[in-house]
């Protein structure tokens, strides 16, 4: 509960770590990237494939024991893992598809039929009539408290997204037990922050959802819950002010959603710097007394500590000026909350200068000038000139999370160092060629591009020639549900989704005079561009021509941090990359996304890396002591157990994102008898 991803178990030892090796591998049916952290209970092992199907595994053998779904569902988004409840001989998992949220006998994987309706419910039938047709999800298991699952929530980043309510259900019936409203109603803490007093409603804005996941202190009964940046995300002239409680570190009264702290780590957030993970609970030492505290990683490099009882911060935080909004209509908020202790864990770009492009660039000085071109300071609202952001949209810290010895006050996380850019365009009238074509530049040319040719290197795959690789059927579920980082638009109407299907699948008859396709009626609301003077003009790295990053190594880091001084007692490079050899024999470090394990007798076990390789690694030291190339890369935690006086380490391996191979085996490791 309180996110330390630290085990008692101590079979494994820096000294004979060496001589793990796999014990079994379990192939499931489909293969795709897998987030999914296994959890291990009696000795089954449960987790979610890539096209959202539960299984159980013997956690012994890696025997099958059941699977939840009839369908491979390509167009399924990830899933980071289910839940767990039992009382008595009543045992359940929970886990999600798209927005319903089901029930499973833990047993046997069938629906267990007092929950909802036939052991599922809409997460939308706990939020308000004008979010039951937007697209609401959760990658993230909930929370478990006592008979009640309170549920994370992804929904869009768009203009008109749902709301980010935090919802508890009743793990026996389904029902609706509390909420509590992240954008505020009316005569609640935060509605003053929003100088539009419709905010609440959802018309234009949304989000400031729980998409991370959430921390519990059962003894307080306090859940700590990280927020996301409201919606839209990049130009909030719909909703200026300091929007709480969007990008805060909440705390909530874990029995009823009441509120009692919180602290907003980004005001009207401009650069969806939304917090990425679970904060972490643990036991810091000041003056010899003991103090609960409650760390909060994030995107841009900074740990946030508090005392989790009071809300006080645990180093000093100062509110610093920054520069002001550069748009029409934009108002950024003129400070930024910045820890004083501990120094940032990923460099940030107003920290970087030419030296700092990357020696191993075939094209150094074409990406100097580059470099040169654009704006690094930190906090640069966004603007029509391009912004270098660094740590990037993903960070610095993602979602695996950090690791923590919870008696000691060591903080453990892995870090991104790979540099974006931020830019917007004036939104233009464009007079299109099809209905079909509209849609499309209105949902997803930010990702995809005008000419369909995607940002694969940034992952963001071409559609050109997509009728070649995905049926209308395959396309409308990934509309439906989204995959991935991309998100599903259930808002389009079938008029509109059916133009975007022939515009997308190339069975348009091309330019006409009338500027009418087959499709004789598309709404409104599908052809014209978003009511924003602005847009996004996508996701793209700052990589050099060989699609490594542009800036000096190292790419991936690894930091302990003893958040009783707010002092790193080690940081080193987290993955290598093929080819390149540094001038001091060290690894280049690698993206990463997965966290670690702790164990209390001194290793950290993470995969996470691009290049596909578990590690062990000496906690008190950083050494490197065992690593394991694996079939397909895990982007995803591992789980250690004991079954039978034996102990395990077992992680999904599933690969695909990044551009790696596609990969679909559980694999358990075991010591050498």
């Amino acid at each position: 509960p309180g996110r330390s991803h630290f085990s008692t178990l101590n079979a494994f030892t820096p000294e004979n770590v060496g001589s793990l090796e796999i014990a079994w591998e379990h192939e499931l049916e489909d293969s795709g990237q897998m987030q999914m952290n296994p959890i291990v209970v009696d000795s089954i092992l449960y987790g979610v494939s890539a096209s959202l199907r539960a299984f159980a595994l013997d956690a012994r053998t890696g025997e099958s024991l059941w699977v939840f779904g009839d369908t491979l569902n390509e167009a399924a988004s990830t899933s980071r893992g289910v839940s767990y409840w039992a009382e008595g001989e009543d045992k359940r998992v929970f886990f999600t598809v798209g927005p319903e949220l089901y029930a499973l006998d833990a047993l046997t994987g069938v629906p267990v039929p007092s929950f909802g309706g036939g052991g599922k419910i809409d997460l939308r039938s706990g939020m308000p009539e004008s979010a039951r047709s937007k697209f609401v999800i959760s990658n993230t298991p909930g929370t478990i408290y006592k008979n009640l699952i309170i549920m994370p929530l992804r929904v869009a980043e768009s203009a008109g997204a749902a709301p980010g309510d935090i919802m508890a259900f009743d793990v026996k019936t389904g029902g609706l037990e509390w909420v509590f409203h992240t954008i505020p109603h009316p005569g609640e803490k935060g509605y003053d922050t929003w100088e539009n007093p419709g905010a609440y409603l959802n018309t234009a804005v949304g989000g400031a959802n729980n998409w991370a996941g959430m921390a519990l202190d059962e003894t307080l009964e306090i859940l700590y819950v990280p927020t996301g940046s409201a919606a839209p995300d990049f130009y909030g002239a719909d909703r200026k002010g300091q929007n709480l409680f969007a990008n805060s570190l909440l705390a909530l009264d874990a029995n009823t959603g009441t509120y009692k702290w919180h602290f907003q780590l980004v005001h009207h957030d401009l650069w969806d710097r939304d917090p990425p993970a679970p904060p972490n609970l643990f036991t810091i030492t000041r003056d010899g007394k003991e103090i609960p505290a409650v760390a909060q990683i994030t995107k841009q490099g900074y740990i946030f500590l508090f005392n989790r009882i009071t809300g006080e911060p645990l180093f000093e935080i100062e509110e610093q000026p920054f520069p002001g909004s550069v748009l029409n209509g934009e108002a950024s908020w003129p400070t930024q909350p910045i820890p004083m202790k501990p120094r940032p864990f990923a460099r940030q770009a107003h920290m970087l200068d030419t030296s700092d492009i990357s020696p191993y660039a075939p094209n150094r000085e074409e990406l100097k000038g580059v470099f040169l071109s654009t704006d690094r300071r930190e906090y640069r609202p966004p603007g029509v000139d391009p912004v270098l952001l660094l740590p990037g949209y993903d960070g610095g810290a993602e979602w695996g999370g950090a690791g923590a010895d919870p008696d000691n006050g060591i903080l453990y996380v892995n870090s991104n160092e790979m540099p974006w850019f931020l830019q917007m365009s004036p939104v233009k009238q464009a007079v299109f060629n099809s209905p079909g074509e509209a849609v499309y530049n209105q949902h997803c040319v930010i990702c995809h591009q005008s000419d369909r040719s995607g940002v694969p290197a940034s992952g963001f795959p071409s559609l050109l020639d997509l009728e070649h690789r995905k049926t209308a059927k395959e396309i409308e579920a990934l509309l439906a549900s989204g995959k991935g980082m991309m998100p599903g638009f259930p808002q389009i109407s079938n008029a509109g989704k059916e133009a975007l299907l022939r515009f997308l699948l190339n069975q348009e008859a091309g330019p006409q005079e009338t500027g009418k396709s087959e499709v004789s009626e598309v709404p409104p609301a599908d052809t014209m561009p978003p009511d924003v003077p602005y847009q996004h003009l996508g996701y793209s790295k700052f990589l050099d021509a060989n699609g490594n990053p542009a800036i000096t190594p190292p790419w991936g880091t690894l930091h302990a941090i003893d958040l009783n001084l707010g002092e790193y007692l080690w940081s080193i490079p987290l993955g290598d990359t093929p080819g390149i050899e540094t001038e001091d024999g060290t690894p280049t470090g690698t993206e990463n996304y997965g966290g670690p394990i702790i164990t209390k007798n001194h290793l950290l076990f993470i995969a996470a890396t691009k290049d596909g390789y578990f590690r062990a690694f000496d906690r008190r030291s950083g050494k490197l002591l065992w690593e394991y190339l694996l079939p397909a890369p895990a982007f995803a935690t591992p789980a250690l157990y004991e079954v039978d006086g034996v102990q395990y380490i077992a992680l999904a391996c599933g690969g695909e994102k990044l551009g790696t191979p596609k990969g679909n085996k559980i694999l358990a490791f075991k010591l050498k008898i």
